[in-house]
C-alpha cells in the first residue's frame, strides 16, 4: 500500500481584532493549521469551544469571521476544511444561553453577522451544518437555504418539528454529500473530508480557470464558425460549421 507523508504544522490562533476570548487559559476558540508537503494548499480551521460544545457565541463568531477574512487574502490557501476540537461534537448551533442575555438590538446585530458568517462558510469551506431548535425560527438563513435544498414542503416539516436527523438520514435527503461509519478514534468524518480536500486541491482555481477561458474565447472571436453560430441562432436554423 502506498503511504503519502503529510507534514502538519502546529495549530495557531488568528486573533479577532479587539475581541478577547472567554476560553480557558486565554486560548482562542478558533485556531488554524496549514498543511504542508503534498497537502500544501489545504488549511484546517479548528473550532475549539468545549464548554459550550462549539456553540455559535459572540466571541466564537467574531474570531471565525476575522479568521476567514484573513485567510481570504492568503493566496496560498486553496481549500478550507472545518473540524472540531471537541470530541463527539461538531457545532451545537446557536448559543441560546448567551442569546438570552442579549437585548433585542444586540440580537438583531448578532444575527446579521451570523448570516454573513454562514454565507462565507457556504462559499469557502468543506462542511455541512444544519441546526434546528424546537420553538425557535431559524434566523441565520435556514428558512432560505433549506427550501432551496429540499423543497418547501420538507423544509417546513423539518423547521416546524425541529427534528434531529442522523448522518445517514441527512445523506439520504441530500443535505450532506457523504455519510461515513464512525471509527474507533471518532474522526471518520474528518478523514473523509480530508480525502475530498486532497481531491479538490490539484484542480484549477477559479482565477486561473477564468484566465484560461478568456484566452480560449479570444481565439474564437475572429472565426467564421462563431459568426455562423450567431447567424444560425438568429435565423432559427441548424448551424453549418466549417472549422474556420
Amino acid at each position: 500500500m502506498l503511504r503519502v507523508l503529510c507534514l502538519l504544522r502546529p495549530w495557531r490562533p488568528l486573533r479577532a481584532r479587539g475581541c478577547a476570548s472567554d476560553s480557558a487559559a486565554g486560548s482562542s476558540e478558533i485556531q488554524v493549521r496549514t498543511l504542508a508537503g503534498p497537502d500544501q494548499g489545504i488549511t484546517e480551521i479548528l473550532m475549539n469551544r468545549p464548554r459550550a460544545r462549539n456553540a455559535l457565541g459572540n466571541v466564537f463568531v467574531s474570531e471565525l469571521l476575522e479568521t476567514l477574512a484573513q485567510l481570504r487574502e492568503d493566496r496560498q490557501v486553496r481549500v478550507l476544511l472545518f473540524r472540531s476540537g471537541v470530541k463527539g461534537v461538531f457545532c451545537a448551533g446557536a448559543d441560546l444561553k448567551e442569546r438570552e442575555q442579549m437585548s433585542e438590538a444586540e440580537v438583531g446585530v448578532f444575527v446579521q453577522r451570523l448570516r454573513g458568517l454562514m454565507n462565507d462558510i457556504a462559499s469557502s469551506a468543506i462542511m455541512g451544518l444544519i441546526e434546528t431548535t424546537r420553538g425557535l425560527l431559524p434566523g441565520a438563513g435556514g428558512t432560505q437555504r433549506l427550501p432551496r435544498c429540499l423543497g418547501v414542503a420538507l423544509a417546513k416539516e423539518l423547521i416546524f418539528t425541529g427534528r434531529r436527523l442522523s448522518g445517514t438520514e441527512a445523506h439520504a435527503l441530500g443535505l450532506v454529500n457523504h455519510a461515513v461509519a464512525q471509527n474507533e478514534e471518532g474522526d471518520a468524518a474528518y478523514h473523509r473530508a480530508r480525502a475530498l480536500a486532497q481531491e479538490i486541491l490539484p484542480q484549477v482555481d477559479i482565477a486561473s480557470g477564468m484566465a484560461i477561458e478568456g484566452m480560449c474565447y479570444a481565439q474564437n472571436i475572429p472565426t467564421r464558425d462563431r459568426l455562423e453560430g450567431m447567424a444560425a441562432f438568429r435565423e432559427k436554423r441548424p448551424p453549418t460549421f466549417v472549422g474556420e
